[in-house]
């Protein structure tokens, strides 16, 4: 059997973040995607020119769809843009037995809020506590904890904080400081530091999404946490490599770069 991802995130119209970032990078590692769909965008490589959420009811009919059936060996969170959903998603996160990792998305690679700010009392309260790894990256760890993250020594500070909200694991994700592109990876207890050297290419579009979904796809094959983010990081790190000019803007990462 095929293990099944599902990822429960924003359409991008573009097709280099959001939902079709996931399944794309779901379908390069080897696991069936599947997906639940809070919001569509209106997005291109200059930025999001709209986004409709969906109602809760959709949502959640979506996910059950899926669970009940077909069943999930991993999930995946992205963009939940209200208090409401947030809290909807941690409640069947909460309820499906199988590793969450969720990716705290707030604001885009161009700048855009996909998350009303009402919503960050509740990724902290509802949704953090139910995910066996968050991704946040530093705007995100800083919307969330206050925590400012200026050299690669305040990462572990940010980490304890993140985790102070109740992830098992999470990924503190550097890739804004200067320098190699440096990821802490910790529970508290033991730390693992991934470093890969910085591709000199603007076109990074969905990074985050990719990263996301790589560590759930690696979760759904059986790895241990650590093993699955190393090889996301890996994975991702060639994508980003690999990211090729679309639009008039920044372009994706190339996410069927390890296909040949």
């Amino acid at each position: 059997m095929i293990p099944g991802v599902l990822t429960v995130a924003g359409s991008d119209s573009g097709g280099g973040a959001g939902i079709q970032a996931d399944l794309k990078t779901m379908l390069a590692l080897g696991v069936h995607g599947m997906s639940v769909i809070t919001a569509v965008t209106a997005q291109n490589s200059i930025g999001v020119q709209g986004a409709w959420e969906l109602p809760v009811e959709a949502v959640r009919a979506q996910y059950r769809s899926v669970v009940d059936d077909i069943g999930v060996r991993a999930v995946k969170t992205g963009m939940l843009s209200s208090a409401e959903l947030v809290e909807t998603v941690a409640e069947l996160i909460a309820g499906t037995d199988a590793p969450a990792v969720v990716d705290p998305v707030g604001v885009s690679k161009h700048g855009d809020a996909l998350l009303a700010p009402s919503a960050l009392d509740s990724v902290r309260t509802a949704l953090l506590p139910v995910a066996t790894v968050a991704t946040p990256n530093l705007d995100e760890v800083a919307h969330l904890t206050g925590v400012r993250v200026e050299s690669e020594d305040d990462l572990r500070r940010a980490a304890e904080a993140v985790l102070a909200f109740g992830p098992r694991w999470v990924v503190v994700k550097g890739g804004h400081l200067a320098g190699d592109a440096v990821d802490l990876l910790t529970d508290g207890s033991q730390a693992h530091w991934l470093r890969a050297p910085r591709h000199d290419n603007r076109h990074t579009h969905g990074t985050g999404c990719t990263l996301a979904s790589a560590i759930a796809s690696q979760l759904a094959k059986g790895q241990t946490v650590p093993e699955a983010v190393m090889a996301a990081k890996e994975y991702v790190t060639g994508a980003i490599a690999a990211g090729f000019a679309l639009g008039a803007g920044i372009g994706p990462v190339h996410h069927g770069w390890n296909l040949g």
